[in-house]
């Protein structure tokens, strides 16, 4: 079992600096991620699962041991778990509230890096949950393959494995993207389409 360093030994004893330095190394990778994973309830916000995770954590700090870097891997998972039950619950409801962008309608004019960011996370939706997560935290956030698989609960074959079947799908998403793309403007410039006239 790997000892505590020094700044999980501050944050056990209940040190301030301690806690803001774990924030500042992994609040908003947490979010991130969070984001990646709905929860099909409108109430159960990222920011919100994020905080219980972080409040959890507080709880329960003199359970973990271990360096700074596998306190991420503990600290996701809770929130792995807290969003999980978050899912379920909002499932057993089997309610389908409104979004509030269905309500105000959209906002003309996006700028060209909100249609980007709006594709990519379309992508990442249309995929499987355990791929989008496990593409989320490895190349999203940058977190080793070793602590994603700890995150998520599953061997680090089972992560090889999920990746390459996830990044396979992106790949095939991307090239129909392109296809419909290239029909796009084929249609576009065919005699006697509106836009060729």
């Amino acid at each position: 079992m790997t000892a505590d360093d020094a700044l999980v030994t501050l944050a056990k004893q209940g040190h301030p600096d301690a806690w803001r330095a774990l924030y500042r190394q992994h609040g908003g990778r947490l979010v991130v991620w969070l984001q990646t994973r709905p929860t099909g309830d409108t109430m159960a916000a990222p920011e919100d699962i994020a905080s219980e995770a972080w409040f959890v954590a507080a709880q329960k700090i003199a359970d973990f041991e271990g360096s700074t870097s596998d306190f991420a891997g503990w600290l996701f998972g809770i929130a792995r778990r807290l969003s999980d039950t978050a899912r379920r619950t909002s499932e057993r409801r089997a309610t389908s509230p409104t979004e509030v962008t269905e309500l105000l309608g959209t906002v003309e004019g996006p700028h060209v890096d909100i249609l980007a960011n709006d594709w990519v996370r379309s992508k990442l939706a249309a995929l499987p949950p355990r791929e989008r997560s496990v593409i989320g935290l490895v190349y999203g956030l940058g977190i080793d393959p070793g602590t994603a698989a700890n995150i998520l609960g599953i061997s680090r074959v089972s992560l090889r494995v999920t990746r390459h079947r996830g990044l396979k799908r992106l790949r095939e998403q991307i090239a129909e993207s392109r296809l419909e793309v290239v029909r796009d403007r084929q249609r576009h410039s065919e005699p006697g389409s509106a836009a060729a006239s």
